[in-house]
């Protein structure tokens, strides 16, 4: 695991302390993250809110590679929810088109690191060029193992039930005696993808904004004030470093090993 932080982390810096601290045996298997903050950034430095989500980009680009020489094997990012539809036209299709270019950019990174990408959400309504894209990279590196990097766009928890509800109903294979938390999960946009260890929110709000309702009931939370722009490994460490420090307890009265990490 250090091999993979060579060259990476700078000997003798706050990062390397922050990685001694890290226990490599209980890793988070699964990290969510609430981007927030990109358009307060702008506005503190006078710039378009688009520059902020510029600048987050640099934030993902360093995140997703932190945790993959980490060795976390599941990263998830809220990068658009359904009520982001709501911000004024212009933002929203600068939006798209800035992810709609990432993706062409950043292909090439995905084949060298051995990365995945997965889309989660309602694929109506993304637009098409963008979905064009996302559909050739996930075909792309799906075979890909170190580590799977998945992108919430037109994302909604609650929509995300319903629409697992409505699978079951369409499929009549389920009957009511045999539906449990197991078998439900599998219809989630998120089926076949262990729920999130860790959720981390940016820019200091305490709320999940209807991100993975079902997936997060047992995930341990971590708030910071720094804004997703600013956000870097060692916000990272610092997150999986306090992580580590909670008793896992999914409702027991002790801890149970077999579930930390």
């Amino acid at each position: 695991m250090w091999e993979s932080l060579k060259g990476f982390i700078k000997p003798g810096s706050e990062d390397e302390r922050l990685v001694g601290e890290i226990d490599m045996a209980r890793l988070p298997r699964h990290v969510a993250i609430i981007m927030d903050g990109n358009g307060r950034w702008a506005a503190r430095r006078g710039l378009p809110r688009i520059q902020g989500h510029k600048a987050g980009s640099e934030s993902v680009r360093e995140t997703a590679e932190t945790c993959a020489r980490l060795g976390i094997s599941y990263l998830t990012l809220y990068a658009f929810s359904k009520e982001n539809w709501k911000r004024p036209r212009q933002e929203v299709v600068r939006l798209w088109r800035l992810l709609r270019d990432s993706l062409r950019t950043d292909g090439r990174l995905f084949m060298e690191n051995n990365l995945r990408l997965r889309a989660i959400g309602q694929r109506p309504g993304i637009p098409r060029l963008v979905l064009k894209e996302l559909e050739r990279l996930e075909k792309a590196t799906e075979r890909n193992t170190r580590m799977t990097l998945i992108l919430a766009l037109n994302y909604g928890g609650r929509a995300e039930i319903l629409e697992a509800v409505n699978r079951i109903l369409r499929s009549r294979t389920v009957r009511a005696r045999d539906l449990d938390e197991e078998l439900f999960s599998g219809f989630l946009y998120t089926g076949g993808i262990p729920d999130p260890d860790l959720l981390i929110r940016t820019s200091g709000e305490r709320r999940v904004s209807n991100f993975l309702l079902w997936q997060i009931a047992y995930t341990e939370l971590w708030i910071t004030p720094v804004l997703w722009p600013d956000f870097r490994r060692k916000d990272l460490f610092e997150a999986v470093i306090d992580y580590q420090k909670r008793d896992r307890r999914f409702g027991d009265v002790q801890s149970r090993p077999e579930n930390q990490g």
